[in-house]
């Protein structure tokens, strides 16, 4: 052995799983008996630092609060309030400066749960470990642990750092949190081969995870960020945050328009000054004014308060959104990568076939309620063959089924509990075989031997021994098989039963072998002599099967053009069978960890996209496999519960965690957690992000067109040298009494229909469409021709030019009303009962509309403030038919232009 203390461990680096447990002890310098001196363990600790994850130093306050307000259509509308400010709207101003301190608020927040995902990593690490010093055993704390420390393990420890097993008896550990496996892994103390993939590094017990049951010795091969949970830790530190698709568009948007407004501005005020004459104050009121008017202060605390109210839907199709803008991103996905288990299968074992030399059985039900049949391939109930095979799964059995006011549970291996709802799925009365056939011993699961065994009692005086596990070894202690009256014995074809397990192996199930032994006298315990010369009563078939729901919501996802692709650390023949289930394809590609890892940077993005699905994957492939997506413009809806889904839950656009069995570090990583880990749950939520987009493009489509028919109106009187139509401050009272009413009701609207028959968006889209451009024009200019109708009539009848421009301020709000009727069903025409009726929220805000302009007409304390004066009932039914006329033209716009096929959104979904 080297000297301890000059030792070059380098054994992290390379492949302790792969060599026996003594070169790794040699290497190491310590000793599987009585592990590192004290002396050496503190030089250690000095050399390597504590078996801790580190801490990211926390930003101030004010570190994260600048950056908030580092984009542009938060500056253009802090320019707004000032101009607001400045003209004495003070009502005005103070709210767009509301709306940019709640979103910088909403987004200090969010930055800090996001660096929490660390912390709910770190918290994963156990306190203490118990550890071989000097020979003797002590209890120390597990960030002292260093490479080579000899460490104990047993049932119910969290596994403190990264383990060589020295030695291993009836070990399982739950590595779920790493590797998404869902049945606990068998442990032993042999070397395995060194390209396995981690789940199947047998000899090695990981920090963070869960030791389910038996016992263990082993020495730390890592430590710190040096364990697969560190390096976890130091991929979730390297993920830059992502910016969501609508707020790229809205920054975009922001600038575009910032530019647009300060050069519509200062050439209006450049003319009203040098060509029609005005004095400089009155035409910097006028421009200010339409400056106000043409700034959409109002839409991002639509956006945000639409954002709200599809938080508040998802959160009723249990999905909690964490981070608000992930509700519009889930609008965008085009790929949803989804772990399998729990996921898009029930996380419950089902038997399902049942094979004896005799005949074959398919087990009808799902998870571990005891309800279904077995019936033999041509619908005939099992004979006692089966009943046998059925038996001998209900005695060697150690699981309980218990039933809560939903759901049945297994207290124990999920495997023996699918092994009692199987029981009474046959016909047996499964308290009444236990009472009449008492346990007197029993042989436990070992990894070494990888069966188990119990002896019972039978009424008829004699033993019986039931023995269960691995079926090739369970085949080897068996000389015949059983026959079909249940007693009778045959010959045993190894051959053929070896070609029946592979068989049901490669359908994707998990395969147990099942064979007993009557014994002449009664007995108290297991020989090992007993245990050969067995009768094999056959095998069974176990799957995890796909939620029915599940089934629904893939087959949805494909007619959204959404391409769904199953990640999972399971193996590729279950997964494989699983994905044809679900009907992610009719012939799935599987590709595995291994494909990942030899797969270039340069071709993986192709890979990624033919893939189905993904099996035996890392971390590290699982973030590959989100970032080669990400690389070919696929936005990406990432789910995942445990460690070793964190990553790429925080790379992905949108991160799914799972409520019930997620870990708090895939929570606190993600934007979405899952209230019922279901996928049908995903493409609810994503179905809302569609019509959240929808809604929001719908609010932009009707503010900006409207806005821009105000300024249009009064910029073409200043170029005409007309009086103009609306003073400012009528302006402002536009601007003003339609955003708190109409301005808001679009964020409650209802889906279209055929949402989700629709192809994903394109996120690098503008916000601004072409058909959004062409409305923004037309209706300004429609806007601005019925303005000057009003204004043509008003002369006609004589009235002042008070009265005039208050007529001409009812028939805007009149139009926007017809504009926003309109506006309402991009997809479908507005001219229908369902359309014409509206929401409640349109109904309450029409009524709004009204009463404000009411007051506005007729209250003199209005007319002081904005200069109006009341006007007639004829004046006002031609301001509401101006309204109507315009709705009118807008769906025979709608018509004509969805015929000539022009643009795109137009088209009907499908």
């Amino acid at each position: 052995m080297p000297d301890p203390r000059q030792v070059e461990l380098s054994l992290p680096h390379s492949a302790p799983h792969a060599q026996s447990f003594a070169d790794v002890a040699a290497t190491l310098g310590t000793s599987p008996d009585i592990g590192l001196s004290t002396e050496v363990a503190t030089q250690r600790l000095v050399e390597h630092g504590p078996n801790a994850l580190p801490s990211q130093p926390r930003r101030t306050l004010a570190q994260r609060l600048w950056p908030q307000f580092a984009n542009a259509l938060i500056v253009f509308l802090l320019a707004g309030a000032s101009m607001a400010a400045v003209l004495g709207h003070w009502v005005d101003a103070g709210v767009i400066a509301l709306v940019v301190l709640v979103n910088a608020i909403v987004g200090v927040l969010q930055e800090g749960k996001a660096e929490s995902a660390m912390e709910a990593l770190r918290d994963m690490l156990s306190p203490h470990a118990r550890v071989v010093r000097d020979g003797t055993q002590q209890v120390i704390d597990v960030a002292q642990l260093v490479p080579g420390d000899l460490v104990l393990l047993e049932a119910g420890d969290r596994v403190p750092a990264d383990l060589r097993l020295v030695s291993a008896r009836s070990l399982r550990i739950e590595e779920a949190v790493l590797t998404g496996e869902s049945v606990a892994s068998e442990k032993s103390s042999e070397p395995v081969a060194k390209e396995v993939p981690l789940g199947d590094r047998a000899s090695m017990a990981f920090s963070g995870t869960l030791v389910a049951a038996g016992q263990a010795r082993g020495i730390v091969t890592a430590t710190g960020t040096r364990t697969e949970i560190g390096k976890i830790s130091e991929m979730l530190g390297a993920i830059a945050p992502l910016t969501t698709p609508l707020l790229k568009q809205i920054n975009r948007f922001g600038r575009q328009l910032t530019v647009a407004a300060l050069a519509v501005a200062a050439l209006l005020f450049i003319f009203a000054v040098s060509v029609r004459g005005l004095e400089w104050i009155d035409a910097m009121m006028i421009v200010v004014a339409l400056a106000v008017g043409f700034v959409p202060e109002g839409l991002p605390a639509v956006i945000t308060i639409t954002l709200a109210i599809g938080v508040q839907r998802m959160a009723a199709r249990q999905a909690i959104v964490r981070q608000l803008p992930a509700v519009e991103t889930l609008g965008a996905t085009s790929v949803i990568c989804s772990d399998k288990t729990g996921t898009l299968t029930r996380n419950e074992m089902t038997c399902r076939h049942l094979i004896t030399a005799t005949g074959e059985a398919t087990a009808s039900g799902a998870g571990y309620a005891p309800t279904g049949h077995v019936r033999l391939a041509d619908g005939r109930p099992p004979g006692d063959d089966m009943h046998q095979l059925a038996r001998i799964g209900l005695l060697c059995n150690d699981a309980e089924l218990t039933e809560d006011e939903q759901n049945w549970l297994v207290t124990g291996d999920p495997m023996e509990g699918a092994l009692l709802a199987l029981a009474y799925k046959a016909g047996l009365n499964a308290q009444a075989e236990c009472d009449s056939h008492p346990r007197k011993d029993l042989v436990p699961f070992d990894a070494a031997h990888r069966y188990m065994a119990t002896l019972h009692s039978t009424p008829e005086g004699v033993s019986l021994i039931a023995v269960k596990g691995a079926p090739e070894a369970v085949l080897a202690m068996c000389t015949h098989a059983l026959g079909a009256d249940g007693h009778q014995r045959v010959p045993l074809d190894r051959a053929a039963w070896h070609e029946r397990i592979e068989a049901v192996a490669a359908e994707g199930e998990r395969v147990l072998g099942f064979a007993f032994v009557r014994l002449p006298e009664p007995r108290t315990h297991i020989e090992t002599a007993d245990l050969y010369g067995l009768v094999f009563a056959g095998i069974i078939g176990f799957i995890d099967p796909p939620r029915p729901e599940a089934i629904e919501a893939v087959a949805d996802c494909r007619s959204a053009g959404i391409r769904v692709k199953m990640i999972t650390g399971d193996h590729a023949a279950t997964a494989a069978a699983i994905a044809k289930q679900l009907g992610l394809a009719e012939t799935p590609i599987v590709v595995t960890g291994a494909d990942v890892s030899a797969t270039t940077e340069k071709a993986l993005p192709d890979l990624a996209m033919r893939a189905d699905v993904f099996a035996r994957t890392s971390p590290e492939h699982k973030l590959r496999v989100v970032q080669a997506l990400q690389s070919q413009g696929a936005v990406v809806a990432m789910t995942g519960d445990g460690v070793n889904d964190a990553p790429s839950l925080k790379q992905a656009d949108v991160g799914i965690a799972m409520g019930h069995k997620g870990t708090e570090a895939a929570k606190e990583a993600s934007q979405v957690v899952l209230a019922d880990d279901n996928f049908a749950s995903i493409v609810a939520a994503v179905n809302e992000g569609r019509t959240v987009y929808d809604n929001v493009r719908k609010v932009v489509a009707w503010t900006l067109p409207t806005n821009g028919g105000e300024v249009l109106a009064v910029a073409a009187a200043l170029m005409l040298g007309i009086t103009l139509p609306m003073s400012p401050a009528q302006i402002l009272w536009i601007n003003m009494a339609l955003t708190i009413t109409l301005g808001l009701v679009l964020a409650f609207e209802p889906p279209e229909e055929g949402v989700m028959r629709r192809p994903p968006r394109q996120p690098h889209a503008p916000l601004m469409s072409p058909f959004m451009l062409w409305r923004l024009v037309l209706v300004s200019l429609l806007f601005t021709a019925a303005t000057f109708a009003v204004m043509a009539w008003g002369r006609w009848r004589g009235l002042e030019i008070e009265a005039t421009r208050t007529l001409v301020v009812n028939t805007f709000c009149a139009l926007e009303v017809g504009y926003l009727f309109s506006v309402r069903y991009l997809h479908g025409s507005s001219f229908t009962l369902r359309g014409l009726r509206g929401t409640p929220a349109v109904l309450y805000a029409v009524l709004g509309v009204v009463v404000l302009q009411l007051a506005f007409t007729y209250t003199p304390w209005m007319q002081v403030l904005f200069d109006s004066r009341s006007v007639s009932l004829p004046d006002l039914l031609i301001a509401i038919g101006m309204g109507v006329l315009l709705m009118a033209v807008l769906e025979i716009e709608k018509t004509v232009l969805r015929r000539l096929d022009w643009f795109d959104e137009l088209r009907a979904p499908g």
